[in-house]
Order: structure tokens, then sequence, then C-alpha cells
């Protein structure tokens, strides 16, 4: 993939502060790719503003009145016009079924805010995320990314970043400190995966 501009496709949900740390990495040229696509299920996230203020096609694929396979059959269509090199999970608040993520192992990649593969799978997510991580007294907690498999967060490993916690930490206080290490994380593997840096064998992954 050396010397190749990577496409990558990004679904998000929300309000898309990872997203941006994409946007600003491809614009300063730590990623050597381009965002062909944001998809959002949401109607109105403002991860689109985002999208519009840098001119990137964006698509609301909205879940709300169908299956899951109805949904998924739409995300499948409008991703297959664009067949890129990476799909990124930018907090994109549903659970894929098997059949969509089997269809893209390898090239689909997920950031979760804490460290895997302690706090995660299903619930948690947001602040239940980071509330667990308090009531457990864990002295550390961070984010991770992965690709994505059929089991909820328990993907292969790529890279991690970790956050000290301290006694009076909050959720919230404890969430911002993750969320900065999350734009530094995700464009950093996003640009290793674009020069052909990361590797996955034999379900595990590792980051040269």
């Amino acid at each position: 993939m050396c010397g190749i501009m990577t496409d990558i496709v990004v679904l998000a949900s929300g309000g898309g502060t990872d997203f941006q740390s994409i946007i600003d990495a491809v614009e300063s040229g730590d990623i050597d790719g381009n965002i062909s696509l944001l998809i959002s299920n949401n109607p109105d996230p403002y991860c689109l503003m985002r999208a519009r203020k840098h001119d990137i096609p964006y698509k609301i694929i909205d879940h709300r009145g169908k299956s899951r396979k109805e949904h998924e059959k739409e995300l499948v269509e409008e991703i297959g016009l664009k067949d890129p090199d990476l799909i990124v999970l930018a907090g994109y608040m549903r659970i894929l079924t098997d059949d969509f993520v089997d269809r893209y192992y390898g090239r689909m990649i997920n950031i979760h805010p804490a460290l895997l593969p302690l706090f995660g799978g299903p619930g948690f997510y947001g602040e239940h995320v980071h509330k667990a991580v308090l009531d457990s007294g864990m002295k550390v907690s961070g984010c991770s990314v992965h690709f994505v498999t059929n089991e909820v967060d328990m993907g292969p490993i790529i890279a991690q970043r970790c956050v000290s916690v301290f006694h009076d930490d909050t959720v919230e206080s404890l969430s911002q400190r993750v969320l900065a290490e999350e734009h530094k994380l995700l464009p950093a593997v996003i640009g290793a995966f674009a020069r052909g840096r990361v590797h996955l064998e034999n379900g595990k992954a590792w980051l040269e």
C-alpha cells in the first residue's frame, strides 16, 4: 500500500471528535490517504457538520424502522461504491452483524475508550466505560485501536495509549484525558496502516 493513496470510509454516530482527528491528520499529511465518505446512522449529528466544512462526501443511513439486515444491506451498497482500503468506526454506536464484520475483516478498525480486553463488549460504551474503570479501582485507563471481529471489542489489538487514573477523577475528567489520547492514537494507527506498517496474522495484530 506504500506510495498509494489510502481510501478511507468513516462511520460515526455523534459529535465526531475522533473523525475530526482523522481529518486533521489527512490535511496535515500525517495520513497518506483520503476520506472518501462519512456514513452516519443518525440524521443530524455534529460529525456531518465537520464533513461539510471539509468538503467530505457524507451519507445518512438511518437504522430506525429497519431490521439490522436491511440497514447493513444499505451500508454495504454505499461502501461498495467506494471500495475503501480501510473502514474506521469512529464512535459508531451500532453493533454490527457477523456477516458485515466478516465481509470487511482485516480492513475495518475501531477506537475504544478503554484498555482492552478489559472494559469491552456490549454495554461498555461512553460514560459506562469510564464509570466501570473508576468503580474497579484501576490505576490506569486509556484507549485501544483494534481490528473489528464478530466478538464486540475483542478483535486483535493494534495499539494502545495509557492515562493515569487519579483518586479524585470523575467520569468527565477521566473521559476528557482518554479522549485526548484517542485523538493521537487513531490517526497514528491509520497513518501507519496507510504506510503498510499494520499487520494482521494468525489472529494477532502488530504495528511496526
